[in-house]
């Protein structure tokens, strides 16, 4: 299976991502969530493979969130799925998918647990947290 991150290119933790990725060799499929969103049944078998609550994938910061009252705890998950099919922003990011699993990879160094490759050499994010040594291990 391809790596595929759901990426944006202006958010650092997505480009943090994407540049562990590479660093075990791996080039992803690269989908830019806001221009070519995930239809519906992608997004759902997304959050399905994650195992997570719908909820939990939703992005507040810098969204309508709050303006849709998407706080409101009595939405059901169909009508936040709904929500973020009309405003991919909702999406939060980067979502990982590799043949190990799927994730939302916050921090970018969950990352790691999905890649197959070892990293390749040292890796430090953009804010200069230094997260893989010169070896290709992680830095706990």
């Amino acid at each position: 299976m391809t790596v595929t991150i759901y990426h944006n290119p202006a958010c650092g933790t997505s480009r943090n991502v994407l540049a562990l990725i590479r660093n075990s060799g791996e080039e992803p499929r690269i989908v830019e969530y806001l221009k070519t969103p995930p239809n519906r049944a992608e997004l759902v078998d997304l959050i399905a493979r994650m195992g997570v609550p719908v909820r939990s994938v939703l992005r507040e910061k810098g969204t309508p969130f709050h303006e849709l009252g998407l706080d409101n705890p009595t939405l059901s998950d169909d009508a936040l799925i709904d929500a973020m099919m009309a405003h991919p922003i909702l999406i939060n990011r980067p979502i990982v998918a590799t043949s190990l699993g799927v994730a939302l990879c916050r921090p970018s160094e969950t990352v790691l647990d999905l890649l197959s490759a070892p990293q390749r050499g040292a890796f430090t994010k953009e804010d200069g947290e230094k997260i893989v040594d010169e070896g290709g291990k992680q830095i706990i």
